[in-house]
């Protein structure tokens, strides 16, 4: 598992509008990586919500991007998002569909009995240039606590 210190591998590619073409994060500067285990899920959908509120208040502290990453298809966390935010916000919410991004970040877990194949567990990453500055892993994915928004924000 990633630590913090350490380079957030650049080259995996995620999908976002695009669901055909993948491209890495832009991790210049400073920004958020939001790992969630599966969007639609109740934990997820109560968990992001205050990310989207607080978007400004992450904005104004320096925060270039927030991230939202699930291993879903980019068809699903397009819907999610227009879900949570049908006003549109400026939390970009990215599909890491076929769970290589995760992985390299050694935060893939098996939730196949729930979910039905393997996804993220529950994090949060403060990320600066790239590399890991903090970083938060629930130990119970159906819980959000360490990886609340306002846990997150105190940290910056």
């Amino acid at each position: 598992q990633i630590t913090a210190g350490e380079p957030i591998p650049a080259n995996k590619p995620v999908k976002e509008e695009n669901p055909e073409k993948g491209a890495p994060l832009d991790l210049s500067g400073k920004n958020i990586i939001l790992g969630v285990p599966g969007a639609f899920t109740p934990p997820c959908s109560s968990q992001v919500p205050q990310y989207i509120a607080d978007f400004d208040k992450f904005k104004a502290k320096g925060v270039k991007n927030i991230y939202v990453v699930a291993v879903n298809d980019a068809f699903v966390t397009q819907a999610w998002k227009a879900k949570l935010a049908p006003q549109g916000t400026g939390v970009r919410f990215i599909a890491d569909d076929t769970g290589e991004f995760t992985s390299s970040l050694g935060l893939l877990f098996d939730g196949t009995g729930l979910l039905g194949a393997p996804r993220a567990k529950r994090y949060a990453i403060i990320a600066n240039d790239g590399n890991v500055d903090f970083i938060a892993v629930q130990d119970d994915p159906t819980q959000v606590t360490t990886t609340s928004a306002d846990s997150i924000y105190v940290q910056l």
